[in-house]
């Protein structure tokens, strides 16, 4: 059996849709959606809110060899999602693969594990997810992998071409058919959200705009 698996790349959403998505914050999503959400311990190592569309790898355990062969084939706009395997311990994403994701035009990566070379990151200005940082690092010794299939990252299944959202909150995954609604409805949300502040700075009481003060006197009553 191949020890590799290289399917063919996903389409890429519309740059109308990326550029609503990051319009969009996570947490906005979350007030009515309860899926799709990565663990919240996968968090952003810079203050940056991304969208892309999802290039999905597999690597095994200490070998990075399929993630550095995955970097020759990124396209502006891609976010590349990468799935340990449950490994906790190697670090795969450092200063080298950072700058080679870059110059390929990545808008980001998402590990389900440990990077690492902190301040080469911060120096690249290039936004990436992870579950921390740890100083052993992956090598490339061989072992196989597989790319552009169905991956778990934070629990969550990624398949490739999905619309990815990525702020300071956590890491969303949509079905790129939901992407749009989900963006819009945020964005409408938000606004409305402004709003609210925008009272409660002026002297009114949250509770009361909100509906959750009544609910309580109509409790004690």
């Amino acid at each position: 059996m191949a020890r590799y698996v290289v399917e063919p790349m996903p389409g890429q959403l519309s740059a109308e849709v990326v550029e609503l998505l990051e319009k969009t914050e996570t947490a906005t999503v979350g007030h009515w959606r309860h899926w799709g959400f990565c663990d919240r311990k996968i968090q952003g190592l810079l203050r940056r809110r991304v969208a892309g569309t999802a290039v999905t790898v597999q690597i095994p355990g200490p070998d990075s060899t399929i993630l550095h062969h995955a970097l020759g084939l990124l396209r502006p706009g891609d976010i590349l999602v990468v799935d340990r395997l449950g490994d906790d311990r190697h670090a795969c994403w450092g200063g080298g693969v950072t700058v080679a994701a870059k110059a390929a035009g990545a808008k980001a990566g998402i590990v389900d594990g440990a990077c690492t070379d902190i301040e080469e990151v911060e120096a690249s200005d290039f936004p990436l997810w992870c579950r921390g940082l740890a100083p052993i690092t992956t090598r490339i010794y061989d072992l196989g992998g597989r790319m552009n299939v169905p991956v778990s990252i934070g629990g969550v299944v990624v398949m490739p071409g999905d619309a990815v959202l990525a702020d300071e909150s956590g890491v969303l995954i949509l079905p790129p058919g939901e992407a749009e609604a989900e963006a819009r409805a945020a964005i409408a949300r938000q606004e409305r959200g402004l709003t609210v502040q925008a009272r409660c700075a002026a002297g009114e009481k949250l509770g009361d705009i909100s509906g959750a003060t009544a609910k309580v006197l109509a409790g004690l009553a």
